[in-house]
């Protein structure tokens, strides 16, 4: 759910800066605030039996994080982790809770908005299902570039590490690389410093 940041300073929401690799909130934590990414980039992850990291979802400017969670009474199933310096916009759930239901209009917000994340994860699923590695990858930039309104050829810089494609893939590192080399190769992907360029 997107939220004007006046609004949300309206009603008592704090900004606070995290800079990479700080968390936001960590997996099995009980969900107490409405977090909304004013700029940067979060990634909510986990990690297996053998601590190899999945990566959930990428979120940036104007995704709010982990919102799902506040109608349960569940601990949250993921990290939300900084990847960029970031700010985020925090209020208590209690307070939001309490402006929503003065204006019941914004509900509908809500419900689109956990719709979107349904759909961005089903999305996702599926394009994961490719024996490929280059197609994979490909689904997954192309379904990225498209959530950020960007058409033009290369003019979109993968705000993702190689290691972190992997995570979000499923793929191993070594593998997301020679991928990525062969993207390359194949005009499919430009690199500049050491950035993927879609």
């Amino acid at each position: 759910m997107f939220l004007k940041e006046e609004l949300l300073h309206s009603i008592g929401a704090v900004e606070h800066n995290y800079k990479p690799g700080d968390y936001i909130f960590h997996e099995g934590g009980n969900p107490q605030f409405y977090f909304q990414v004013v700029i940067g980039n979060i990634k909510l992850n986990n990690y297996n039996s053998a601590g190899k990291e999945f990566i959930q979802s990428i979120l940036s400017s104007k995704d709010s994080v982990g919102e799902y969670m506040l109608y349960t009474e569940k601990t949250y199933p993921v990290n939300a982790v900084a990847v960029t310096n970031c700010t985020i916009l925090r209020i208590c759930s209690n307070r939001l809770q309490s402006y929503l239901n003065q204006n019941p209009g914004l509900y509908l917000d809500l419900c689109r908005s956990l719709s979107n994340h349904l759909y961005r994860k089903f999305v996702l699923m599926q394009k994961m299902t490719s024996h490929s590695a280059v197609e994979r990858l490909r689904e997954v930039l192309e379904l990225m570039k498209q959530e950020q309104g960007i058409s033009t050829p290369f003019t979109f810089e993968v705000p993702m590490t190689r290691q972190q494609l992997a995570s979000l893939t499923g793929l191993c590192v070594e593998t997301t690389i020679r991928a990525v080399k062969k993207m390359e190769r194949d005009k499919i992907v430009r690199i500049a410093n050491r950035k993927i360029l879609y």
